[in-house]
């Protein structure tokens, strides 16, 4: 019986470059698992989607390391590819949210062996106009902090690299006007930020997003957040909004499996951490169950 093949995409500059000091020992336990690992690194934006995308079909399971984009890049090539097989990540970013909410383990070499040793566990994405997204899509206040924040920076400061960034951004808030519909509901106002899940971590922030949230029902987590009449009133929100202490006047939550934001103006959006694009027309449906990828056994 020959051994089970595996695709290992890995991002070099990811998180504090962690992947370099441990790169032979998770090609080893991936080897004592009887996998016959092909390797290839990243070596730009886009390339780990060609490389899923294109592989050969001979691969039982694709493996990643890298932060949230990387795992978004992967989703996307699997999602184009013809054969879908189980996704395996090991976390090496600077916030890892998704791991986070899957329950997957920080430590390397520990998300490794999980991979090998755990279950397949199908998941929902979301589709945005057509391209994917693993647990987020978002756009207003402080969402383009991960994609303009340097990776050096980034790599120094992991985490508090965003929030120092976000910080120089408070002068800078602005308003949209978007008509939003789901379901049989329409609403039509001015949104400092909006943000459609599928995770319990937002920005290394739990429960961010909600309480009791299932990454496998079929419905995203949405929240939209108004414009506030002052900066008083800006810092309370931000604090109900981390809190999850959901004041109604200022801010709409609710759960859907499709939405169609519209706006007169191009708004910047982000999928997972990376730019998602400018857009005046915005389509976002859930894929339920769409993703198998590898998770812990439940003890």
């Amino acid at each position: 019986m020959g051994k089970k093949k595996m695709l290992f995409v890995y991002n070099p500059k990811a998180g504090k470059e962690r992947i370099r000091s441990n790169l032979l020992d998770i090609i080893d336990i991936f080897a004592k698992a009887g996998y016959e690992v092909t390797v290839h690194p990243t070596q730009e934006q886009g390339d780990a989607i060609e490389a899923v995308k294109n592989r050969d079909r001979g691969f039982d399971i694709v493996t990643c390391s890298g932060g949230d984009g990387t795992l978004d890049e992967v989703v996307s090539g699997m999602w184009m590819s013809k054969t879908r097989v189980p996704i395996g990540y090991v976390p090496a970013g600077s916030t890892n949210d998704f791991a986070m909410s899957l329950g997957i383990p920080a430590a390397m070499h520990a998300s490794a062996e999980a991979i090998v040793t755990g279950r397949e566990y199908a998941c929902d994405i979301g589709v945005m106009n057509g391209d994917t997204f693993v647990y987020i899509a978002a756009f207003g206040l402080f969402t383009d902090v991960s994609y303009l924040t340097k990776q050096d920076i980034k790599n120094v400061l992991g985490h508090m690299a965003y929030i120092f960034e976000g910080a120089k951004r408070l002068s800078e808030i602005r308003s949209y006007h978007m008509k939003v519909t789901a379901d049989d509901m329409v609403i039509e106002d001015d949104f400092v930020f909006g943000m459609v899940t599928n995770s319990i971590s937002v920005g290394g922030f739990k429960d961010i997003t909600g309480k009791h949230i299932k990454l496998d029902d079929g419905v995203f987590e949405v929240t939209l957040v108004k414009f506030p009449d002052n900066m008083l009133d800006m810092s309370n929100l931000m604090a109900a909004l981390l809190n999850r202490d959901i004041d109604t006047e200022q801010m709409y939550c609710f759960k859907t499996s499709h939405l169609v934001l519209e706006s007169k103006e191009s708004i910047a959006w982000t999928r997972d951490g990376e730019f998602g694009g400018e857009h005046t027309y915005v389509d976002i449906k859930n894929e339920n169950k769409a993703l198998k990828i590898m998770v812990p056994n439940k003890n």
